[in-house]
């Protein structure tokens, strides 16, 4: 019962930390933070087993966790209030072509970061831009001025 407990306990301590990370960094891991997230889940293997490498351990510390993965998937599909915890929630980084700074700061997404996205996608000005929204994976949706005719999809009326 105890490999239960500590997997519970580990489960939602990778969920804080994961969110706190921030959903920018998430989407594009570097060589170090990768290897820091193996690190991490090895030492917490150790710590949720307690060095018990019975095949019995090892499937019930990996059961807690797609339970709780499953048990979260389930929560969100059923409660409207559970899914911005799990997923998320999109942002706008920019409005009417002009920064949001307080997302920008709140999200720790740098001037830099999103001149990048926007150079990616071919956009030249953000004066050129209707609105960019974070989206819950990490990644950075364009609505440009011109862009409503190109067949995408009409960008989204209220986001943070």
């Amino acid at each position: 019962m105890e490999i239960v407990v500590r997997a519970v306990v580990f489960a939602l301590f990778l969920f804080v930390v994961t969110r706190v990370v921030g959903r920018a960094t998430l989407s594009e891991l570097s060589a170090f933070q990768l290897i820091l997230y193996v690190v991490m889940g090895d030492l917490i293997q150790q710590s949720v087993t307690q060095q018990d490498y019975s095949v019995t351990g090892g499937i019930l510390a990996i059961s807690v966790f797609a339970l709780l993965t499953i048990g979260a998937g389930w929560a969100t599909k059923h409660w409207k209030r559970v899914r911005p915890l799990v997923h998320g929630v999109p942002y706008a980084l920019i409005r009417d072509g002009e920064p949001v700074v307080e997302t920008m700061r709140m999200e720790r997404v740098s001037m830099d970061d999103l001149l990048i996205a926007t150079r990616q996608q071919g956009i030249r000005r953000f004066s050129d831009i209707d609105l960019a929204v974070l989206e819950t994976n990490g990644r950075i949706s364009f609505f440009t001025r011109a862009g409503a005719s190109d067949g995408a999809a009409a960008p989204p009326e209220q986001l943070g």
